[in-house]
Formats: C-alpha cells, sequence, structure tokens
C-alpha cells in the first residue's frame, strides 16, 4: 500500500492557514446583557403606580377626630392621640379608610369588592415600604406577596363581572392590571442575539434606504432641469425638420411646474431646519 499519497495529504491540512468559516459575534458590535430581575413585591411588578402619601403627623386617629374632650384637652394629652406619636399601624388605618371612601358606594360600605380592593391596596404599599427599609424581613415578605397575588385574583374577577366598575377602580387606586402572561417564555441569549441580530441588520437597510433616498432627492432637480431643456431642444428639432411634434408646450410646462414646486418645497425645509437649529 502507497502511503505516499495520505502522507501528503496530512502535510497539507497540518500546514493549511486556519481561515475562519464563521463570524464572531462581536463583528456586529452586539452586546446582549441579560435584563435584571424585577422580585415581584416591587411595585414595578405590582403595579402600584403611586406610594402612601404623607400624613401629618399632628392627625388624630381614628375615632378620636370628633371628641369632644380632646378639644378642650391639655396638649400633652391630645399629643398622646395624633399619629406621630402612635404606632405606624394607626397610620395605616387612617389611610385605609381615606382610600375607602374614595371607592366606597355608600358610608356604610365596607365589604364590597371596591372596599376591599382599596384596604389591600394600602396595605401593600406599607408592606413595599417597610421591604424598602428592611429587606430580610422574610416573614413580611411572604405576606407582602400573598396579598398582591389575591389583590390580582380580586382584579381578575372584577375585569370579568363588570369591566367599567375595573377600568375606574385601577384610576381611582392608581393601579396597572399585569396578568400573568399566558405562555411561559425563558429569555435565552442565542434567542437574545438573533433579534438584536435582526434588529441591527434592518438599522442597517433602513440607513442605506434613506441615504439612497438622499441621494435620489439631490438628483431630482438637475435632472428636471436637464429634461426640460432636452424636451425645448427636441421640440425644436422636430419643428424645424417638419416632422410630427411629440412633444408638446403643455408637457414642457407641467415639468417646469413641478421643477418651480420642488425648488419651493426645498426653501421651505432649509428656513424650517435653520428656525429649529
Amino acid at each position: 500500500m502507497n502511503i505516499t499519497p495520505i502522507l501528503r495529504t496530512g502535510l497539507y491540512l497540518a500546514n493549511r492557514p486556519v481561515v475562519r468559516q464563521y463570524a464572531f459575534k462581536s463583528d456586529l458590535k452586539i452586546k446582549w446583557v441579560r435584563p435584571e430581575k424585577i422580585p415581584s413585591i416591587h411595585p414595578e411588578k405590582s403595579g402600584d403606580c403611586s406610594k402612601l402619601s404623607a400624613v401629618n403627623p399632628k392627625e388624630l386617629m381614628l375615632g378620636f377626630e370628633k371628641s369632644k374632650e380632646l378639644e378642650t384637652a391639655d396638649a400633652a394629652v391630645k399629643s398622646l392621640f395624633e399619629l406621630g406619636n402612635n404606632p405606624y399601624v394607626n397610620t395605616t388605618r387612617y389611610h385605609s379608610e381615606q382610600l375607602i371612601k374614595e371607592v366606597q358606594r355608600h358610608p356604610l360600605d365596607y365589604g364590597s369588592m371596591e372596599a376591599k380592593l382599596a384596604r389591600m391596596t394600602v396595605f401593600i404599599r406599607r408592606y413595599q415600604q417597610h421591604m424598602e427599609e428592611h429587606p430580610r424581613d422574610k416573614k413580611r415578605k411572604v405576606i407582602l406577596k400573598e396579598m398582591i397575588e389575591k389583590r390580582k385574583k380580586f382584579l381578575k374577577y372584577l375585569r370579568r363581572w363588570d369591566y367599567r366598575r375595573f377600568e375606574w377602580i385601577l384610576e381611582k387606586l392608581d393601579l396597572v392590571y399585569k396578568p400573568p402572561p399566558a405562555e411561559f417564555h425563558w429569555i435565552t441569549r442565542k434567542e437574545s442575539l438573533q433579534k438584536l441580530t435582526d434588529i441591527h441588520c434592518e438599522k442597517l437597510r433602513q440607513e442605506k434606504l434613506d441615504e439612497y433616498r438622499k441621494t435620489l432627492e439631490e438628483q431630482q432637480i438637475p435632472f428636471l432641469e436637464d429634461a426640460i431643456k432636452k424636451m425645448q431642444f427636441i421640440r425644436q428639432e422636430q419643428i424645424d425638420l417638419g416632422i410630427p411634434v411629440t412633444v408638446t408646450e403643455e408637457d414642457i410646462e407641467q415639468n417646469k411646474k413641478k421643477l418651480a414646486e420642488l425648488k419651493a418645497f426645498r426653501e421651505e425645509t432649509k428656513a424650517a431646519a435653520r428656525k429649529s437649529n
């Protein structure tokens, strides 16, 4: 068996320069960063567009606003019933009472769907503030997650039962309803890079089209001027030679009108660009 051809092939493969047959991802200068995971308890994920408003610490607790005894009481005694000198749970109840009054159907309505959603919204926003200050409080975190999911179920039910009331309650409570996705989908690097590549290629194509359109627009005025001159020359030659005239005065005037309109439009565009700058 002659092994010379095999040896020659092996030497050729060993000494052949390595040529890259694929494209590195860096060739397109596309960089993908995995999106940051937002916890479900954050307002961006729960749909709460606003926070609890600040309360005057001198405000009296619920049930003592109309107390006649406190009106004539000493300042030290009155301070014992102020929100600023009591646990924060009293401030939360005060917020809850104020928000329920905005959505309740009648003055004694505390059990309707709207009242329940208002009460849950106040406690959710209070716990969100608490988690910002104490992010390692796991017990409050679990309670907050459960309350957010419960509110989503209530909103889903209200949306199916009465859509107009659903939209109204979202506006009143400053909420955004975010239903769960129909299908779960992992965000992968490969798929994201494919989408970014498509966007990059589309951008390059649009840039080339814009550049080509700009080139054609720059050639419009010289083209019309040259066309008018050639049409006038052809018409004059046909008249001098006594052959049927194919270029009419209307054709020439029509092109002149187009040229004048185009020049006026270009002047207006340049003037608007100067004003904007």
